[in-house]
């Protein structure tokens, strides 16, 4: 089952190209705001999964494009992600130590919003593609062998990111945590719709040009790892969003107008644009096309903290 917000909150099922307004069948969960309702109905989700599928295949709903989608999952408590998580098509001898970092739930947007760049120094600001498990149960000090039970789904996500911010070693806080730094959707996918989550495509385009393009399999860390891990320093909850890291040889500048569009295989295409009022620009190389120049990514050309405007300054 596809589940989304639409319009003004409204919870929906996907139903091929059109959306089933579901609504009015959660209505008896206690919840105060949409974040909650979500949150409290993935914790139920038995009790109401078979009244959710006959609404669904019982309503004839309205064209998608027709919609303003909203971020499937307004407020969940947790998000973490995993940092340095992939194998880097083989280019890495060793997986990284296991490592994840916690990103602020102010930072979500969904489909069709905008990434606001700060004006911050950053060396440059990126956008990883990534998609990320949504927990179903709370849970602490789950094992791997019992993981994958703790999965109700599964979304796409971007880690926004502003690098090398000073001073230098201070990273993840100001780098990540950003508002609209976290970027969902366009809707949240149950896990029994994914038939093999160590087999999916994760492709990121930028402006029409495919700038990240990588498969699941390369995961240095699996996923019961990944659970087991974060689970062990904090517990989650229903509706918590654990992001599973990306291929960063993809990674490129995302700057003011661009228009970005993430997918994973089986969980839809996210479209976001960005927006920078101080109208930066950088080159459009990847991290992989830097290889041999002695950067790790392209630099900043144009605009304040440039570095020709800061020496003239």
């Amino acid at each position: 089952m596809k589940l989304l917000y639409f319009d003004d909150f409204k919870l929906g099922v996907l139903k091929g190209d059109n959306v089933v307004d579901v609504t009015s069948v959660v209505q008896d969960i206690p919840h105060l705001s949409p974040g909650d309702l979500i949150n409290s109905l993935i914790a139920r989700f038995d009790q109401y999964r078979s009244a959710l599928q006959s609404a669904a295949d019982q309503g004839q709903g309205v064209p998608i494009n027709s919609v303003r989608i909203r971020p499937p999952l307004p407020r969940p408590i947790n998000i973490d992600c995993m940092a340095v998580n992939y194998m880097e098509d083989g280019t890495r001898a060793a997986p990284a130590p296991i490592n994840a970092f916690h990103k602020s739930p102010n930072a979500i947007i969904g489909d069709g919003d905008t990434m606001i760049i700060p004006d911050a120094p950053a060396s440059i600001f990126e956008g990883e593609a990534e998609f990320a498990v949504v927990f179903g149960k709370a849970g602490s000090n789950v094992s791997q062998a019992d993981a994958m039970s703790y999965i109700f789904g599964y979304i796409n996500f971007i880690d926004g990111s502003a690098r090398a911010l000073p001073p230098e070693g201070n990273t993840f806080y100001q780098m990540k945590s950003r508002e609209t730094f976290a970027p969902i959707g366009p809707f949240l996918v149950t896990a029994d719709e994914i038939p093999d989550v160590n087999n999916i495509q994760v492709r990121l385009w930028n402006n029409g040009k495919l700038m990240q393009n990588y498969n699941s399999s390369d995961m240095a860390h699996k996923i019961p790892r990944c659970i087991e891990f974060v689970t062990a320093i904090h517990s989650v909850n229903p509706g918590d969003i654990l992001a599973l890291g990306t291929n960063h040889r993809g990674l490129n500048a995302f700057q003011d107008g661009d228009k970005i569009e993430l997918e994973g295989d089986g969980l839809g295409r996210l479209h976001i644009t960005v927006r920078d009022d101080l109208k930066r620009t950088w080159g459009r190389e990847t991290r992989l096309e830097m290889q041999g120049t002695g950067q790790a990514h392209t630099p900043q050309l144009t605009g304040k903290y440039a570095p020709a405007a800061t020496a003239k300054a």
